[in-house]
């Protein structure tokens, strides 16, 4: 386990990139398994920041970092994905009923926006909230067990 926590930062960036690319193709699109990357992500992030420095600060910090960056990444795909489907709106008599974009609204047009802003903007977020969290919890875990040796 040692070895994979002592992986460059290069290789590990571009690790996360052929997951990242690989989950939203397994989504098609839809980056419901890179929010779910998140978590072992943010778990792995904060194991590996706990093995070289021990100010939970630092640590905090540079876990939120880098989970910008891997969001951010997210949010580029996402862009790559979706954006040319917004040529629609340059269609004065366009069909937003035939885009084949879930009707989550009441009104179509509507429904093709705000999956759009979810697709684009809102799920790179999510995926941030979610490398967050678990390197949140992983640090609890670590500083958890430092703490109970402590007490013994």
């Amino acid at each position: 386990m040692n070895k994979i926590l002592k992986l460059s930062k290069k290789k590990l960036f571009l690790a996360y990139i052929l997951l990242d690319v690989f989950c939203v193709g397994i989504g098609m699109g839809v980056p419901f398994f890179c929010i779910m990357l998140g978590f072992p992500v943010g778990w792995y992030m904060s194991k590996k920041l706990a093995l070289s420095d021990k100010n939970l600060s630092t640590i905090l910090s540079h876990v939120l970092k880098y989970a910008v960056y891997t969001s951010f990444f997210t949010f580029i795909l996402m862009l790559c994905v979706w954006l040319p489907l917004i040529t629609v709106f340059l269609d004065p008599g366009a069909d937003f009923v035939s885009t084949g974009v879930p009707m989550i609204l009441y009104d179509p047009k509507l429904s093709f926006i705000g999956w759009i802003v979810l697709m684009i903007f809102i799920s790179p977020f999510i995926q941030l909230l979610t490398t967050v969290f678990a390197s949140n919890v992983a640090i609890l875990e670590l500083f958890s067990k430092i703490s109970n040796n402590i007490n013994l």
